[in-house]
């Protein structure tokens, strides 16, 4: 069988400044940052009135596995919102995983071949799931080598956005983890929507776009976040990456998105704020309503009217895969 994996990097479309985006903007677009003030304007949504974000929990290992001579499947942490899957076939060739819900949407990774756990989300909420491990054969064909069928009650429908997995991967003692916390007491930010906003407003200011990465990725690319920050230079992944560990690791809910910005395959985040509910392309908000807000074409633009006129309309986004 032929497996399609999203390809990297995801880089910027050609916007064409003279033929600006029509979209209705607020006067003092404030960089396109977040206007605190304006938020008692938003009429809170069904899912905003749910229950309190939830706190994580320590994690299991090895309590449910289902195995066979070439790939286990841990399964301790359903209700978390993650499986992890490692391959122990031993042969020294491309391995893929793919999850899907019943009725839902393929998810295809990459997966190290050293016999190693890797975590990946169960992100399309409970239902009935089918893991599968598939080892490259020739080319672009591969040969399924383990499947199982896992049944995900979740404890809450945000866990999988707050966790790490491997396309947001950190840890308690990630640097990134560090720099977050750094950029929140700094700025003061003791709601969910001044961190995002700090957050937000610290990335797009000191990161810069990497065209050099963004012309010749390795294959099969993955953002390491510590090495993103210390170089403060990324392609989207990297920025879309980064946001989402810091916001995770400040126990807000974000999903790291893939996707389509105009023609061009691209990374953005989605963040959950408590009373308002999730905030699509986040985050951007002109005094009448949340609109796009997508992190590194505002850091590449600097502020360009064309290129935040482009950001801010959601109908040149499509999302494809969230994580």
């Amino acid at each position: 069988m032929n497996i399609f994996t999203p390809k990297f990097p995801l880089s910027i479309p050609k916007l064409s400044l003279s033929k600006p985006v029509a979209v209705r903007m607020a006067a003092g677009l404030l960089s396109a940052a977040v206007v605190c003030g304006a938020c008692a304007a938003l009429i809170p949504t069904a899912e905003a009135a749910q229950s309190a974000i939830p706190s994580t929990v320590e994690l299991k290992s090895g309590v449910t596995v289902y195995h066979n001579a070439k790939a286990s499947v841990d399964a301790s942490n359903l209700a978390e919102g993650f499986v992890m899957v490692k391959y122990t076939g031993g042969k020294n060739v491309r391995i893929k995983v793919q999850i899907v819900k019943s009725g839902g949407t393929t998810y295809t990774y990459n997966l190290n071949n050293t016999g190693t756990y890797e975590t990946f989300p169960l992100t399309e909420g409970d239902g009935s799931y089918t893991v599968k491990v598939y080892e490259n054969t020739s080319g672009t064909k591969y040969a399924q080598a383990y499947s199982t069928a896992l049944t995900v009650k979740l404890r809450d429908p945000f866990l999988p956005f707050l966790y790490a997995n491997q396309y947001v991967n950190f840890t308690s003692d990630s640097k990134t983890v560090a720099k977050g916390a750094e950029i929140v007491k700094a700025a003061n930010a003791t709601t969910d929507l001044a961190k995002v906003q700090a957050i937000f407003t610290w990335v797009t200011k000191n990161f810069t776009y990497d065209y050099e990465l963004a012309a010749n990725p390795p294959t099969g690319y993955l953002p390491v976040v510590d090495k993103v920050l210390e170089a403060k230079k990324g392609i989207c992944f990297d920025y879309s990456a980064v946001m989402a560990a810091m916001l995770r690791s400040q126990g807000i809910p974000c999903k790291l998105v893939i996707g389509y910005a105009g023609t061009v395959y691209h990374a953005w985040i989605n963040v959950y704020i408590e009373g308002v509910g999730w905030v699509d392309k986040a985050i951007y908000f002109d005094g009448k309503t949340w609109t796009l807000m997508d992190p590194t074409f505002v850091s590449t633009g600097k502020g360009s009217a064309s290129i935040m006129k482009y950001v801010t309309t959601a109908s040149n986004y499509s999302a494809k895969y969230a994580y």
